[in-house]
């Protein structure tokens, strides 16, 4: 592999695995009102947060963290105005305490922040103005859940950036299946080390805590006392749990993949379950992490940030190519899998960040392993049926079409029907 392409995905890997607290569409908003309050230097008198369609849907029904089990823009937004640490990016609640939790109450119940619906803006956007006597703020968050694309204070724009769009995102990647198998099989250990191995440790402790069953829906747990403890259970309730306390809570920090700790702990925590059945050495886990974190990633670039589409899917399909790899499969077994789960599950709605994510995890990684078992046995899905194309990167492709340009209806029926918006009789 030529070094500039290896410096690539090393480089893909170090920006898109990252530390986060809880889900990142509130946190995106907390990070934006922190920053916000930042610069305007003083405690404001009143905030207002608009927001894109899709960040309104992850933000309504999942609970901020550290919030005391608070829901809402409100909220996220007003925590991140009285205790965020903005320099903590997508960790910014976690210096949060009992005293901001009591202000930001009082804060909510006087209507503090008041928030608004964008239109025709990016997929995910966030917009926190606040306001004292004398002076105003302004931060936009855009296209990535850090990315600030503007600042301005006082009506003077102290700083502008423009985000590259989806198209010259995903064209600078530029990645295939082929490559990204190859990548995790030649690259220096020592380079994937310290990123994969935090990935491991952070998911696989939130992972724990969800199997404890004291959060949302208690997917994790009862599969694991209701289904029995084969491999099979073990891995899909490993993530399911960890999405049953993130998404209901829990305070412990997660790696993420796409901009979701959702589809972080579904591309790991499952791959780490088959490691440890198969008795792989932690190089070899390593590498098959690598594969997963990968495959997620280009699938869901070539759909975009946030969509109708769930990231649950992506993810999967990452962890059970990762499977796949550990059980000797080749590239065409490896790319099999992705096709096969591809063809199976590609519909699963995304409507929002909320206690069922858990389920449609558990649903993706059924999928998953039963497209790696297909694969093992020679057994793919062809062309001729359905979205399937001639090969993994058209199918890849073609799916990102349809959850990109085909959904795009849906993700606004979606949220009309979760505002009351919509005419359902």
């Amino acid at each position: 592999m030529e070094p500039a392409v290896r410096e690539n995905y090393l480089s893909v890997l170090r920006s898109e695995l990252i530390t986060a607290l809880g889900c990142t569409e509130p946190i995106a908003i907390a990070y934006a009102a922190a920053r916000a309050r930042q610069v305007l230097g003083e405690f404001p008198e009143r905030a207002t947060v608009l927001c894109s369609g899709n960040i309104v849907k992850n933000v309504k029904s999942v609970t901020v963290p550290n919030s005391g089990g608070m829901v809402g823009i409100e909220i996220a937004a007003i925590l991140g105005i009285v205790g965020g640490d903005a320099d903590a990016k997508l960790e910014v609640l976690s210096s949060i305490t009992e005293a901001h939790r009591i202000q930001a109450r009082a804060l909510l119940k006087r209507h503090f922040c008041q928030c608004r619906l964008a239109t025709g803006v990016d997929n995910l956007y966030v917009d926190v103005t606040v306001e004292s006597p004398e002076h105003t703020a302004q931060v936009i968050v855009m296209n990535r859940h850090t990315l600030i694309t503007k600042v301005v204070k006082d009506g003077e724009v102290l700083f502008a950036h423009e985000p590259m769009n989806r198209e010259a995102r995903v064209k600078g990647l530029d990645m295939t299946m082929a490559e990204i198998v190859e990548f995790a099989r030649t690259v220096d250990f020592e380079d994937i080390r310290e990123v994969i191995g935090r990935q491991a440790e952070l998911n696989q402790a939130i992972s724990q805590e969800g199997l404890t069953g004291k959060y949302g829906a208690r997917i994790g747990y009862l599969l694991r006392s209701a289904y029995g403890d084969d491999i099979k259970i073990r891995a899909i309730a490993a993530a399911a749990a960890g999405s049953d306390a993130r998404m209901n809570g829990c305070a412990l920090p997660v790696v993420i993949n796409s901009g979701s700790g959702n589809q972080g702990m579904t591309v790991s925590l499952p791959v780490l379950e088959y490691a440890k059945e198969l008795g792989a050495g932690q190089e070899q886990t390593y590498r098959a992490l690598v594969i997963s974190n990968l495959v997620s990633i280009h699938i869901k670039r070539n759909i975009g940030d946030l969509s109708a589409f769930c990231g649950a899917v992506s993810a999967a399909c990452g962890a059970g190519a990762a499977i796949t790899f550990l059980y000797g499969g080749s590239l065409e077994q490896i790319s099999n899998t992705v096709i096969n789960t591809l063809a199976n599950v590609g519909g699963i709605l995304c409507d929002g960040a909320k206690a069922s994510c858990a389920a449609k995890i558990a649903s993706s990684l059924n999928a998953a392993i039963l497209g790696h078992t297909m694969s093992m046995a020679g057994i793919v899905f062809g062309s001729e049926e359905g979205i399937v194309q001639e090969d993994v990167e058209r199918t890849i492709k073609s799916m990102g079409y349809i959850g990109r340009t085909g959904m795009a209806g849906t993700d606004v029926e979606i949220l009309k029907v979760m505002l009351g918006e919509a005419q359902v009789d």
